[in-house]
């Protein structure tokens, strides 16, 4: 886990151009799950994620799933969850690198300062609701129920950068 990210780090998102993180943070914080379509255990988390997000709909934050493909295969691996929220792809890791993650899937919250104000790796609902419980006071927002009754049981994830 990294302290401050990168202000130039490029963040592709589904549709449109590339930006820097900095762009991204101009006038709400950022929060993105950061999954591995490629692993059983991402695709697991896909309905968690979308729950987790949809209690920050309205709240000051921007929130966004990066995932490590390409924007065609992030489209079939999010289906219905692309179209609704905001996703980065990153095919080469770049992002993955570069804020520090180990294990995915992951959670990070960056502040528009763009220091990390909360990071979990794995599937680890203690490290998720910790994140969420801090952005929740830093929004003064509704804190999400984590972990729900249907999230899957956790698990240590997978190599970030194999």
């Amino acid at each position: 886990m990294i302290e401050v990210a990168p202000a130039e780090l490029e963040l592709v998102p589904l549709e449109g151009k590339a930006r820097p993180l900095s762009a991204w943070l101009t006038t709400f914080h950022l929060v993105t799950a950061v999954l591995d379509p490629y692993t059983a255990e991402s695709a697991w988390l896909l309905p968690t994620v979308g729950r987790i997000f949809r209690v920050y709909a309205e709240a000051d934050c921007r929130v966004a799933i990066t995932v490590t493909c390409s924007a065609e295969e992030a489209a079939q691996f999010l289906g219905p969850y692309a179209k609704e929220f905001l996703t980065f792809v990153d095919p080469d890791r770049a992002t993955v690198k570069a804020l520090g993650f180990e294990v995915l899937p992951g959670l990070v919250h960056i502040r528009q300062d763009l220091t990390v104000a909360g990071f979990a790796e794995g599937w680890n609902p203690e490290e998720w609701r910790a994140v969420t419980s801090y952005l929740s006071t830093a929004m003064s927002w509704s804190e999400p129920l984590v972990p729900a009754p249907s999230d899957p049981v956790p698990y240590a994830g997978t190599p970030a950068l194999d």
